[in-house]
């Protein structure tokens, strides 16, 4: 079958491959693998040059648990200007930071519910860290667009016909790329209805989260 107006694309610096299927006037739906074909869940995409109609003071405070020593969910999705509510439901108190570009933080050793939940007015990528317990390492996506979706257990997002064209921005917490990047695609109009997206990854290994920096005021 003949593939109409549709670019494939493979960007090599980016660690991103790009393959086509058929056409179709549905939904265009990414499919997102890492290189070995493993589905890859809470990758993020976001649709880039689309109105935000959103006034932060309207959007809902989020939540960002600490759960058996974990962060929970793992990976959440805001939107610029959004609040996010950091509450500890272990028995034991944890000290929740951030050095990140984006937002830089920190909620000093707590248990129950912090004072107020912590405004992310910038765009960009968060990581958590937790002083007290260096396994702990969560990621909060700010986007700009109010489009922006993470993909499913079987690595799936669903992107509106009626949006395209549109230039988005692929991202994963395990990608090779440096966290803080994004690959960017652009989507024609007359796209095919399905995309194989592969994005780079590497082993899960422990991030850096710089926490030995309030090691000497907090460890006890």
């Amino acid at each position: 079958m003949a593939w109409q107006g549709i670019v494939t694309k493979y960007i090599a610096a980016l660690g991103l491959l790009l393959f086509s299927c058929f056409i179709s006037a549905a939904d265009i739906t990414l499919k997102i693998t890492d290189q070995h074909g493993q589905p890859l869940a809470n990758s993020v995409v976001e649709l880039l040059g689309q109105n935000n109609q959103a006034v932060a003071g309207d959007l809902p405070v989020l939540i960002m648990d600490q759960i058996d020593k974990h962060f929970s969910p793992t990976l959440l999705v805001a939107q610029q200007g959004q609040q996010v509510n950091f509450p500890n439901s272990d028995n034991i108190r944890h000290h929740v930071y951030s050095f990140s570009k984006a937002k830089p933080f920190q909620l000093k050793l707590y248990s129950g519910q912090p004072e107020q939940p912590v405004e992310f007015e910038n765009d960009g990528i968060v990581v958590l860290g937790c002083n007290i317990h260096d396994s702990m390492v969560g990621y909060i996506y700010i986007a700009s667009s109010p489009y922006t979706y993470q993909s499913d257990a079987n690595g799936i997002v669903r992107i509106e016909q009626s949006r395209l064209p549109v230039k988005i921005s692929l991202w994963h917490p395990l990608q090779s790329l440096p966290l803080e990047e994004k690959a960017l695609l652009s989507i024609t109009e007359n796209a095919v209805s399905s995309l194989a997206i592969v994005i780079k990854t590497d082993t899960p290994v422990q991030r850096n989260t710089f926490g030995n920096k309030f090691k000497a005021e907090n460890d006890q």
